[in-house]
Parts: C-alpha cells; structure tokens; sequence
C-alpha cells in the first residue's frame, strides 16, 4: 500500500479499518462464503450412498415379504413359521445399522399384515394389538444392528425381542384363548414360542451360512 495512503488513514482518523484489512477481511469473507455453499451442496458420494440404502431397503423388504408368503405352518390366532422371512431384515441391520433395520423391519412388518389379511386369517383384534404383534414386533428385529460383530447374537437379540412384543400382546389380548387353569403368562410365552424358536433355528442356519460366504460386507 502506497505511504500516502496509510497516512490517508491515519489522518482522517476514521473508524474504519486500513485497507489493507478490508482486503483480507474481504477475502476471508468471500472465502467464508464459498465454503458454505460448498458444505450446502450435497456430496455426489453421499447421494449416491443414500440412493443405494434406500434401494437396499426397498429389496430386502420386498424380498422379506416374498418369503413370508411361503409359511410352513400358522398358528390360530396367527404367528406362522416361514421359510427364513426374517433374513433379509438381519441383513440390512447387520449391514446398514440399527437405525435403517428398524426402518425396514416396520416396513416388513406392514406388509406381513396385509399379507395375513388377505390370507383369511384373522390377526386384527385391537388397535395397540396390531402395532404389538406388526410394527411393533418387526421393527424390533433392527435390533441387530447394535451387534455387527457378533451377528448371531444379533439374531438371537432380535428374535427375543420380537418375542418379547408378542408376548405382550398375547397376556394383554389373548388371555381368554388360554385354557382353564393356565395362567396367562404361561400360554402367550408356549404360543409366540410355539412359532418363533423354529423360526429361529432356521434364521441362525441361514445367516451362519450367508456369513460364511461374507454377505454382510458385499456392495457396502
């Protein structure tokens, strides 16, 4: 900056910061702003990453309900042992987290329901019965997710706690289809257990073998 220039400052005794300030407050501003509209833009990789997470989903689901349909046997008062429906859930939670298998087990669990209702069983009582025994129920298989490196265990923990809404669906609701003389607690544990434990030994064979063969970390 030319020496009269800063004397030119100096003399008039402004408020006003020396030019050569301005200039770097002028830049560092315009800076600033660049930098904010560039973290406003989205990331092409991050797009596309959640492009690819919803389409998993949406797959996984899909196939979920696929699988749902081919039952080899159904309970009265419904609860069906399937061929493996519960797969595909474990393997978006166990490879996407918690958060986006709790999504897609709600989602799976809305499509379960109106696969059984169209089926012609009758599975809707009561409002709060219905989120327990869908929603509710299914959604809790995201549970998984917290157990990435030990996904049996994740299995295991999601199953239990899809039984654990079962059950308490069936001692709130179901407690006049026990027999005489069995307590409440008794009869929803035997039924939901009646169905889920060999939905469980067929899942945990599966998801050993889907494992094995590295599924888990394929297309990440």
């Amino acid at each position: 900056m030319p020496a009269e220039g800063r004397d030119e400052d100096l003399l008039l005794g402004s408020n006003s910061p020396p030019r050569c300030l301005e200039t770097r407050m002028r830049n560092q501003s315009m800076g600033l702003d660049s930098s904010a509209g560039k973290s406003v833009a989205p990331s092409p990789r991050r797009e596309t990453d959640r492009v690819r997470i919803i389409t998993e989903t949406i797959v996984m689901v899909a196939l979920a309900g696929a699988l749902y349909l081919i039952k080899i046997f159904t309970l009265p008062q419904g609860g069906s042992v399937t061929l493996g429906s519960m797969v595909p859930i474990f393997l978006l939670a166990l490879r996407r987290g918690p958060r986006i298998g709790i999504v897609g087990g709600v989602a799976f669990g809305l499509v379960a329901l109106v696969e059984d209702v169209y089926s012609g069983v009758e599975v809707i009582f009561y409002p709060a019965q219905v989120i327990l025994d869908y929603p509710l129920a299914f959604g809790l298989l995201g549970l998984a997710g917290f157990f990435q490196k030990i996904p049996i265990l994740g299995v295991g923990i999601g199953i239990a706690a899809r039984f654990c809404s079962h059950f308490v669906s069936g001692v709130l609701f179901f407690a006049s289809y026990a027999p005489a003389g069995v307590s409440p607690f008794v009869y929803s544990a035997v039924y939901n257990g009646g169905f889920l434990i060999p939905e469980f030994v067929i899942t945990a064979a599966l998801m050993i073998a889907l494992v094995r063969v590295r599924a888990l970390e394929r297309y990440l």
